[in-house]
């Protein structure tokens, strides 16, 4: 996986670098609910049980991540430019800035 790279420019649109935490909690929830839900059954109703939905413990919307967007690569380059201008000092550093984000974005 080290020499991987994005093959598709979609990535998540994201308030947040990773969903972990949100999914740690869905998941501690979930096993929670189970649990209490299988000590309470009766041997008959432990038949019939069905596992608990997702939706029941949680909300995807209120995760960190919303979807996915496309971004051309014309779109990550006039960012890249955008925030290199904005933090390089000079134009060799802004140069290597954009190239580093570039690169970053594509994953390579």
């Amino acid at each position: 996986m080290s020499r991987s790279h994005r093959n598709n420019p979609i990535s998540g649109r994201a308030v947040c670098s990773s969903e972990r935490k949100d999914k740690k909690m869905w998941h501690t929830r979930w096993r929670t609910t189970e649990r209490m839900a299988l000590r309470s059954a009766s041997p008959e109703e432990l038949a019939a049980h069905l596992p608990v939905l997702e939706r029941e413990v949680s909300n995807v919307w209120a995760f960190g991540k919303d979807g996915h967007t496309y971004r051309p690569f014309a779109r990550q380059e006039k960012a890249a430019e955008h925030i290199a201008n904005r933090i390089g000092c000079n134009p060799q550093e802004r140069a290597s800035l954009k190239k580093r984000l570039l690169k970053k974005w594509m994953g390579k």
